[in-house]
């Protein structure tokens, strides 16, 4: 996007139904409402069909912030041809804590100096593509408790979780990438998996924001924008934190001082359902503090909210600023520049050292 063109991102990102982009999805993408694309694993075929994918939605909006869930282990929607496959983050934490034998300081560095490669591997390749962003580190907490988190956590203490994001997101922001904590204030202990269910989590303020919460505050200006959980914490608010004010505004914004992007988590996951329709549930998060909401996964939801959604537009100018931030600066390497980049080898030949990677397919 160059200095001339305006940035009038919208609220509202919406993902794409396939490899190439439809008519429908080019309506999509040029309204006014929308702000980023999301993209999936049926987005992906190769490296170059996700580049030419890349390339059709910018030419479409240069201000849609294209953005994918590529964290490593069970969630990375790139995996063929030539893509790292990434470790799980437990796998850092457990480097940390030297797999439950005598762990040391130098066990810790090296957890961090990893975490550092894989944000740098992960945010590079992806770049590559003409991806700008993932959602990406999972600040949760692991208690053991939770089937969708599991090994997507770093660890069941927060103060490694948080060293740990925080080393990731050095990793990222080295290959030109914005970080995202999810999902606030933590999902680690409800048992429930908010895509298919309602979860509760029914400790009190103090716990939650003496454990799960403390990522956050420890990364302070570190953390470039945040992901609330569907999740309802009913000691604090009736109400799941992406649709709290209580959360949003009180907790994250007034007590943590955050001051970067907040999203919401998918609007169709049917831990957003408590909110009703999905014009409600958008009009709900964009009130509680959100910045920009996500419809996944249904089309046909994405254009009842792309045609009934109602925002302030004036008072929309500083969500808008908020998201411009995290579109990348610097240009992306290609990926043939890629693989020759002594960064990239270097990080490569750590993960491997440390049994981290698989070998490439």
């Amino acid at each position: 996007m160059t200095k001339s063109t305006a940035f009038k991102a919208g609220p509202i990102v919406l993902d794409v139904v396939g490899k190439t982009l439809t008519q429908d999805d080019i309506r999509r993408i040029a309204h006014p409402k929308t702000g980023g694309v999301i993209l999936f694993g049926r987005n992906y075929q190769d490296r170059a069909q996700l580049t030419a994918l890349t390339q059709a939605i910018k030419s479409v909006r240069q201000d849609v912030l294209i953005s994918i869930d590529h964290e490593g282990g069970r969630v990375q929607r790139c995996r063929t041809d030539g893509f790292t496959h990434l470790p799980a983050m437990r796998a850092l934490g457990e480097i940390w804590t030297h797999a439950g034998k005598k762990a040391t300081a130098e066990h810790a560095l090296k957890a961090m100096e990893a975490a550092t490669a894989v944000g740098y591997v992960l945010a590079s390749e992806l770049r590559a593509c003409g991806v700008d962003f993932s959602f990406t580190p999972v600040l949760d907490l692991d208690f053991g408790r939770s089937g969708v988190i599991g090994d997507r956590s770093f660890h069941r203490d927060p103060r490694i979780a948080a060293m740990l994001a925080k080393s990731l997101n050095h990793g990222l922001q080295l290959a030109g990438m914005a970080n995202c904590g999810k999902h606030f204030p933590g999902h680690g202990w409800a048992e429930a998996d908010s895509h298919v269910a309602i979860p509760v989590d029914e400790r009190s303020l103090k716990a939650i924001l003496e454990d799960d919460a403390k990522p956050y505050e420890y990364l302070g200006l570190g953390l470039a924008s945040v992901m609330p959980a569907h999740v309802i914490y009913p000691k604090v608010d009736k109400n799941p934190a992406g649709f709290s004010k209580v959360w949003l505004q009180k907790i994250l914004r007034n007590q943590l001082k955050f001051t970067g992007v907040i999203f919401s988590d998918d609007l169709s996951m049917e831990g957003a359902s408590v909110a009703g329709s999905v014009v409600k549930g958008a009009e709900m998060a964009l009130q509680a503090g959100c910045d920009q909401v996500l419809i996944c996964n249904r089309p046909d939801l994405a254009d009842q909210l792309l045609k009934e959604l109602k925002y302030n537009e004036k008072a929309y100018q500083a969500s808008r600023a908020r998201v411009q931030k995290l579109m990348p600066t610097s240009k992306a390497l290609n990926w043939d520049e890629l693989q020759q980049s002594p960064d990239y080898q270097r990080a490569q030949q750590l993960l491997k050292q440390l049994g981290l990677i698989a070998t490439k397919k």
